[in-house]
């Protein structure tokens, strides 16, 4: 029997275990550890999700303590479960692996994704906040006027009870609350049922691929971050961020990504340069050659616009694209610029708690607050810093409406971004010859 360790950020690590460790039980999982996500290494994950070979929860560690788990342990195998981290920075904690005197494992396609009845479309990219769910959102509310039903499978996020998250399915806005919904986790499941579109996530994949078929002619995946699919597509779709070229070769696993498309989706290309676009297409020219080619953009619009007119506004955006996704803004200072904001309130001076410090990690930052909220003392600290600082109105480009959330004070505007194709493949024809 050999001992190990996955490494992840509650997503990947889970799925993996399901679908490889369960199978496999000369490999016992001794440890998980979690690292880019807040508040989770507070849990366990828990036997009844695990499976007749264990009898207690399985404990999880901050990964800064990896190196003395894999001595106290005694750990033969650590492998690798999650996303958007530049490949250098895999390759060190490769080092730190094999320096513990364990071996260093990447799993692939084949031990881990699932295959469907149903016809699987993925939408994925090279980076986080390149626009994925956008451009799903877009294709499924496309399908469902033309009749076709559509179930979406989101990358996972249960970062609360997961014996309790094994399958969510979102189809209204009383579902949100039920689940007991982080922030993060409305900025994704949000925006489709405002929309009337069907979602779901958890942790259980196999049940929640099972209850998706049962109700879908097509199932649509929205991936996290930069993951590959967790079920096997019949159309693989990547989206590559513009504002970002380049970033295809440098964050895994994009690459693995960019590599496997049949559909490119260059998208955001309306703040892009040429030399970017270019970048972007040489890439593809050295690395897929045969993936058909779309541009596209983030058409960016406010509910209220005359309410930003001469007023002291502070921006905030969703938290993943700019934390690790490593924009130093997005869809927010956008539409600031867009309706000529005067005044961008700085959030630094009255950012308390983890708020100060995510602010003080991420120093990219161009004067936007990201939508922190992982943990309901996190909330707090969040409105604290935006009704602590001294904007007359808060412009909310997280795809969650923080406002009603947080029970804000201040009047707050909202921004929306819908995905709009330009030029190239057409992909709704490409989704009606697969069906």
């Amino acid at each position: 029997m050999f001992n190990c360790i996955i490494m992840g950020a509650a997503g990947r690590d889970f799925h993996d275990f399901r679908t490889f460790f369960s199978a496999r039980p000369e490999f016992r999982v001794r440890a998980f550890t979690a690292t880019q996500i807040p508040f989770i290494t507070s849990r366990s994950f828990p036997a009844s999700l695990a499976g007749p070979d264990y009898d207690e929860d399985i404990p999880i560690y901050d990964e800064s303590e990896l190196a003395e788990l894999i001595g106290r342990l005694q750990i033969d195998f650590v492998f690798f479960a999650y996303s958007d981290i530049s490949h250098r920075e895999v390759m060190h904690r490769a080092s730190l692996v094999q320096a513990a005197g364990a071996s260093f494992v990447l799993l692939g396609p084949q031990q881990t994704m699932l295959e469907s009845s149903s016809k699987v479309v993925a939408i994925t990219a090279t980076r986080t906040g390149a626009g994925k769910s956008p451009l799903t959102q877009w294709l499924a509310r496309s399908l469902v006027e033309e009749g076709v039903k559509v179930a979406t499978l989101r990358h996972p996020m249960p970062y609360g009870k997961l014996d309790e998250q094994a399958v969510q399915r979102f189809a209204e806005p009383a579902d949100l609350d039920r689940y007991n919904c982080t922030i993060e986790e409305r900025e994704e499941y949000e925006p489709y049922v405002n929309q009337g579109l069907v979602i779901f996530a958890g942790v259980d994949y196999r049940a929640i691929l099972e209850a998706a078929e049962r109700e879908a002619d097509i199932i649509l995946w929205d991936g996290g971050n930069n993951d590959f699919s967790f079920i096997r597509p019949d159309l693989s779709i990547v989206v590559s961020d513009a504002l970002r070229a380049g970033h295809g070769l440098d964050y895994y696993p994009g690459e693995t990504n960019l590599r496997a498309a049949d559909i490119l989706v260059i998208n955001k290309v309306s703040g892009a340069t040429r030399q970017d676009v270019a970048r972007i297409m040489d890439l593809k020219a050295e690395l897929n050659p045969t993936a058909a080619v779309l541009q596209s953009d983030l058409e960016v619009s406010v509910d209220d616009p005359e309410l930003l007119r001469g007023r002291r506004v502070l921006v905030i955006e969703d938290g993943p694209t700019v934390t690790h996704g490593g924009m130093g803004y997005g869809a927010g200072w956008v539409a600031a610029q867009k309706y000529n904001v005067d005044e961008l309130v700085d959030p630094a001076p009255s950012a308390t708690g983890s708020i100060a410090g995510t602010l003080e990690k991420h120093t990219h930052l161009r004067r936007v607050l990201p939508a922190m909220g992982y943990s309901r003392s996190q909330r707090e600290e969040l409105k604290k810093t935006i009704e602590g600082s001294d904007a007359e109105v808060v412009l909310n480009a997280s795809p969650a409406d923080v406002g009603t959330l947080l029970d804000l004070t201040l009047p707050v505007v909202r921004v929306y971004y819908r995905f709009k194709p330009l030029q190239g493949v057409d992909i709704l024809e490409r989704v009606r010859q697969l069906l």
